[in-house]
C-alpha cells in the first residue's frame, strides 16, 4: 500500500507520531516500536558517519636496556 501525502499532510504525521512516541510511558513496547518504524520511513535520520577506530593505547616505556643509571 502506498500513500500519497502532500508536504503539509506528511509533516503533520510526522509531528503527531512524534510526539506520541516521546510522550509514551512504554517506549519499548511493540506499539511504540511500529510506530518509530513508520517515523523512520516519513522521516528517514541521515546517514551516520563511520565510527572510528579504537583509540590507541600507550604505555611509557620500559626499564630496558637504557632504562638503568649508572651512578
Amino acid at each position: 500500500m502506498h500513500l500519497e501525502l502532500t508536504d503539509e499532510q506528511t509533516a503533520a504525521l510526522v509531528r503527531e507520531l512524534s510526539q506520541i512516541v516521546q510522550n509514551d510511558r512504554y517506549p519499548l513496547s511493540p506499539r511504540i516500536v511500529a510506530l518509530k518504524e513508520i517515523l523512520g520511513m516519513l522521516r528517514p535520520e541521515p546517514a551516520r558517519p563511520a565510527p572510528l577506530p579504537p583509540r590507541r593505547h600507550y604505555e611509557p616505556p620500559s626499564k630496558g636496556r637504557y632504562g638503568r643509571r649508572r651512578g
